[in-house]
């Protein structure tokens, strides 16, 4: 394994399938003086990983075909010390667990900027992978308004074949999607 970076110095790799926003997250990463490594899928994360042993990860949860949650778990065992943080751009609070479960040390939602991804690596322990939950947990009325959003984007917009999706009648979807969305 190559040696890590010194002290003020680190390195990311970051496994994203959305070409943009890989490489605006990594441009803004290397402004801040973060050594990038780019990855679009898992065989990709996982070379980078096993040559250039960063200091984090940053795991997107769909990655085209790939699961995010396979990568986070192959990851874990080759560098106990790496810190993961999984992201989404469809967060819940039972993928959040699993990402936790499977290794990950945090997990944030989508839009994130370098900002927080550097905040939430300083908030990290060093030692790798914390037993604490993450510090920010959506709240159960905004993990549902997500899960409704996502629905009815599957269904294409369709409000009814979204309230069949979701098991519930029409009209108590539209009272839901009547109210604003609950705060984080």
């Amino acid at each position: 394994m190559p040696p890590k970076l010194g002290h003020d110095e680190h390195s990311v790799l970051i496994a994203d399938d959305d070409d943009l926003f890989r490489s605006r997250l990594g441009r803004a990463l290397e402004a801040r003086g973060w050594e990038v490594f780019l990855a679009a899928n898992s065989g990709q994360a996982l070379a980078a990983a096993k040559e250039h042993a960063p200091d984090l990860a940053i795991v997107d949860l769909r990655l085209a075909e790939d699961n995010g949650l396979d990568i986070v778990r192959t990851l874990r065992p080759l560098d106990p010390t790496l810190s993961i943080i999984m992201l989404t751009g469809w967060g819940s609070i039972a993928t959040a667990l699993e990402a936790v479960r499977g290794g990950a040390d945090h997990y944030l939602s989508k839009p994130v900027d370098a900002d927080q991804i550097i905040a939430v690596f300083k908030a990290l322990p060093a030692s790798g992978s914390s037993a604490n939950p993450p510090p920010s947990v959506p709240s159960l009325g905004r993990v549902e308004w997500e899960h409704i959003q996502r629905v009815i984007a599957d269904c294409g917009g369709n409000i009814s074949q979204a309230a069949r999706a979701l098991g519930i009648h029409r009209r108590s979807l539209q009272r839901k999607l009547s109210k604003y969305p609950p705060a984080r």
